[in-house]
């Protein structure tokens, strides 16, 4: 996890514009999870969509979302969320904080020539170096890099209930 010291509609306006999202999210995407946690301050993670399970005791289209967070231990937690939360459409709640969440679109991160046929190894040249260049970084000031991930349940599951209209995690 990555705390940047910006707001979160501004940090969220400028990932929108230097990172390629899809309009889709399905099983195995590699998703942005970005949270509100103060004014000025803002998370942001990756995780990759493990599964997707219809949630029967709601009425509408709620689904429970499995996420492996990309972190040290990997996290595995799971959502209760609609189609527009969990497809970047919809910025909606959790615990009172804001959350947007999206899936990488990968084709824009390949490159021409690059080989992912294991010749070289991934993201290497047909020689087997490095591949060359830097992908585009956006400008912005790390604040404080998060060691390892609090548990949000002792069973390592989160699974977010409906309060008040907004999604919310249950306290630990």
């Amino acid at each position: 996890m990555i705390i940047f010291d910006r707001p979160f509609e501004d940090l969220v306006d400028e990932l929108k514009a230097l990172v390629s999202f899809k309009d889709d999210t399905l099983e195995g995407d590699v998703i942005a999870v970005i949270k509100e946690i103060a004014s000025d301050k803002t998370a942001a993670d990756y995780a990759q969509v493990a599964g997707f399970t219809a949630d029967p005791t709601k009425r509408d289209e709620w689904w429970h979302v499995r996420l492996l967070f990309l972190s040290f231990p990997v996290v595995n937690v799971v959502f209760t969320l609609q189609a527009q939360h969990f497809t970047g459409k919809e910025i909606f709640t959790m615990g009172g904080r804001k959350v947007f969440i999206k899936a990488l679109d990968p084709k824009a991160y390949l490159r021409e020539g690059d080989d992912t046929k294991g010749d070289g190894g991934p993201g290497n040249d047909a020689k087997g170096g490095p591949p060359k260049g830097n992908p585009a970084r956006p400008d912005f000031k790390l604040v404080r890099w998060s060691r390892a991930p609090r548990p949000l349940q002792t069973s390592g599951y989160a699974r977010a209930v409906r309060g008040r209209g907004a999604l919310r995690l249950p306290d630990s």
